[in-house]
């Protein structure tokens, strides 16, 4: 079924939900949820809204229903991930939906938790309810692909942040490098380690630098209850290191990246130095790059690059990504890129519903 201009609209709604409470509440997924009363003609008309409330809270769809009360019977529920159905911390969201006396059901993406997997949206369909999954499908995708990669891999999504001039050097030959980019750009990457569960660095870089690691935010852009990401060194740190308390960790950075995502974290932002950019970058463990650009130039070969390590032999050789976004920030740009392997495709069902009145 084709999507509608007022599912896609709905859907929208509930991925605006959904990116309030994405600094609370990881290692769950950050899901929105409308419940749309039976009768309702206006898309503009606002519905009952709901968002996962915190690590420990209700789940978006019962935070909807809550609102809802008793108008949620025979009205359609959007969400932005399949409702779970499974007792974890909360009771099944499917059940709850049933419950209700919701008539519709329409679905972002099916949950990849082994726990989920399906299983909400077969017994819903079970109970005789009207399932669509796959509206908007790519947009839920890409709000939630640290979730998706964490529970698929076991891994986390890996930002690779660097900073540069635009003949890509990233410090003078005397080490200098503050500040290479302004305030915006500055300020987006503070946005950056906010949405992470994790900044990581070498120990290099708190030698050299000393920085801090967290998040520093206008208050309105850190909700009450917002935690810090973990800052993680590859190495050791000083005990006088502003960024204390660290996680020093060691080993091959697969392994690395293995115990992180047994912790719970969903993104790793990177933020230096250049080796372990390389070394992250030659492995193929990075998922996103995100490099903002100063309108600056440092005119020469003796200011140091963005990557320390052995390049490309060759053209042929040389690494070719997609450029998924580009945007001013002040003087500055930044570019998102992305390797150039197809992403993995949005999880949808086309198929039909069970007919309730069949064996």
């Amino acid at each position: 079924m084709a999507d509608t201009d007022t599912d896609i609209e709905r859907m929208e709604q509930a991925i605006a939900m959904a990116a309030r409470s994405r600094r609370l509440v990881s290692p769950r997924p950050w899901v929105g949820a409308v419940v749309v009363p039976a009768g309702t003609t206006e898309p503009r008309e606002p519905g009952f809204v709901g968002a996962t409330d915190g690590r420990t809270g209700p789940h978006a769809e019962i935070v909807a229903l809550d609102a809802a009360g008793a108008a949620a019977a025979g009205a359609t529920l959007y969400t932005t991930l399949e409702p779970c159905a499974h007792h974890g911390l909360t009771g099944p969201c499917a059940d709850a939906v049933i419950a209700a006396g919701i008539r519709r059901v329409v679905v972002g993406l099916v949950d990849p938790d082994d726990k989920v997997a399906g299983q909400g949206i077969d017994r819903m369909r079970a109970a005789g309810l009207d399932v669509e999954v796959g509206v908007a499908a790519a947009a839920v995708a890409d709000q939630l692909r640290p979730y998706l990669r964490h529970r698929r891999t076991g891994r986390p999504y890996v930002v690779l942040k660097l900073a540069a001039s635009l003949d890509g050097r990233t410090a003078a030959p005397d080490g200098t490098s503050q500040w290479i980019t302004g305030p915006e750009a500055r300020l987006d990457a503070h946005r950056l380690r906010a949405d992470s569960d994790a900044v990581l660095v070498g120990a290099g870089t708190i030698r050299t630098d000393d920085p801090t690691l967290t998040a520093r935010l206008p208050a309105d852009e850190l909700p009450v209850g917002f935690e810090q990401p973990r800052r993680v060194v590859l190495g050791s740190a000083p005990a006088s290191a502003k960024a204390q308390p660290v996680l020093e960790m060691s080993g091959p950075l697969p392994d690395v990246l293995d115990d992180l995502g047994r912790q719970g974290a969903l993104q790793v932002l990177v933020e230096g130095g250049a080796g372990v950019a390389h070394e992250l970058h030659a492995a193929g463990l990075v998922d996103r790059y995100v490099l903002y650009l100063a309108p600056a130039l440092f005119g020469g070969d003796d200011a140091r690059g963005l990557f320390a390590g052995p390049g490309a032999g060759s053209i042929a050789d040389v690494w070719r990504g997609r450029i998924v976004s580009c945007r001013p920030l002040g003087a500055d740009l930044r570019l998102d890129l992305v390797p150039t392997e197809p992403l993995e495709p949005p999880e949808s069902d086309d198929t039909p519903s069970p007919d309730p009145g069949g064996a």
